[in-house]
């Protein structure tokens, strides 16, 4: 077994790949006992930093080390192929192997590695008991359910007691009910893993149960990193303020006003100068039939566009001098008679917003 009381990065790597028009060029660190979520929109270069960590892809520059070891360092032309690596991964389709029992598929990697064929079998033994399915031992995986084929891929990749695990989209494939039970579950063996781990995902949920940090990607370049409450707190990018659902807009501040795109300014109880940005969740976004009198101090008329069910409310998305989303109940909507195209004016508290320097 590896021996993971280390100091500092388990896992330190610069992960530069060109595929065709595409670079990828981010820095990663992860601790022993550490969960990292890598989240990003589709094409962002998730995937292609799995494949490079797992060594299916490699690198075109910079380098990672693992536990103390080269593994891929194209200047000293050092490459340690995939199975030669003390990485698990646990793959978004799972690829467990059909013609072999959930016994045998756990058992694979340290027979692999050159374990006795009893020893390997007494190991996959543990782990199918420690994920739950000590009785699922002789089963084909078109015999599981989509949760039991996960955690039999989760108990295959922690058999080889990886240094680094990896998981590519682990609850994707998973029902609603079924998603809810395994991310739990899957909570609970991370927790205990200590080595390094690493989560791709898109699902902003999994991210934050799962992970002690998030990483974002665009475009093959991290855009933002920190945990969950600073992230969510303070985006940086519209992709970022999608994902934690906020208004986020970038400008200028002059004091307690940041001035946007075309001119527009928004009135915020912070102070900032120079490049900044302006953020307020949906909720904080009321409508209105006529303009309000009164308090507000950020109020412009909007056109409807787009109305959606989100959660027990419904989502509104009005385009005007800035384009925004807002909150409402049904009843306020029936209320206000909302339609596409509907004429309304916007109200936004100063004390409602964050604004903060770019």
């Amino acid at each position: 077994m590896a021996d993971h009381a280390v100091t500092g990065h388990l896992v330190d790597a610069r992960l530069q790949v060109r595929r065709g028009t595409f670079a990828l060029d981010i820095a990663l660190r992860i601790q022993p006992g550490e969960t990292v979520a890598l989240l990003g929109p589709n094409g962002a270069g998730k995937t292609t930093a799995l494949r490079a960590l797992a060594g299916l892809t490699p690198l075109s520059g910079g380098h990672l080390t693992v536990d103390g070891h080269d593994l891929d360092h194209p200047e000293k032309k050092t490459w340690v192929p995939p199975e030669q690596r003390p990485i698990g991964v646990v793959f978004q389709d799972y690829l467990l192997f059909p013609h072999l029992s959930a016994r045998d598929n756990v058992a694979f990697g340290p027979r692999r590695h050159g374990v006795d064929r009893r020893t390997a079998h007494a190991t996959a033994d543990r782990w199918l008991e420690r994920v739950g399915l000590a009785d699922h031992g002789r089963r084909k995986p078109r015999q599981l359910s989509g949760g039991q084929a996960q955690r039999v891929a989760l108990a295959r990749a922690l058999a080889l007691d990886p240094a680094l695990l990896l998981l590519d989209e682990p609850l994707a494939a998973l029902d609603a009910r079924t998603r809810l039970e395994t991310r739990a579950e899957l909570n609970r063996h991370l927790t205990a893993h200590p080595g390094a781990a690493l989560l791709v995902t898109h699902d902003p949920l999994d991210a934050l149960v799962l992970a002690d940090r998030l990483v974002i990607v665009e475009d093959g370049r991290v855009v933002q990193e920190g945990d969950a409450a600073t992230i969510t707190a303070r985006p940086r990018t519209d992709y970022v303020a999608r994902l934690v659902g906020l208004n986020l807009y970038r400008g200028r501040g002059d004091g307690h006003t940041v001035e946007v795109a075309g001119g527009f300014a928004l009135t915020t109880t912070d102070t900032v100068h120079g490049e900044a940005f302006v953020a307020f969740p949906p909720s904080a976004v009321a409508l209105h039939p006529h303009r309000p009198d009164g308090s507000p101090r950020n109020t412009w008329s909007a056109t409807l566009t787009d109305i959606q069910r989100h959660g027990d409310n419904l989502r509104v998305r009005l385009d005007g001098p800035i384009n925004v989303a807002a909150d409402i109940t049904p009843a306020a909507a029936a209320h206000l008679e909302l339609e596409p195209g509907r004429e309304l004016w916007v109200a936004v508290k100063a004390a409602e917003t964050r604004a903060y320097t770019a």
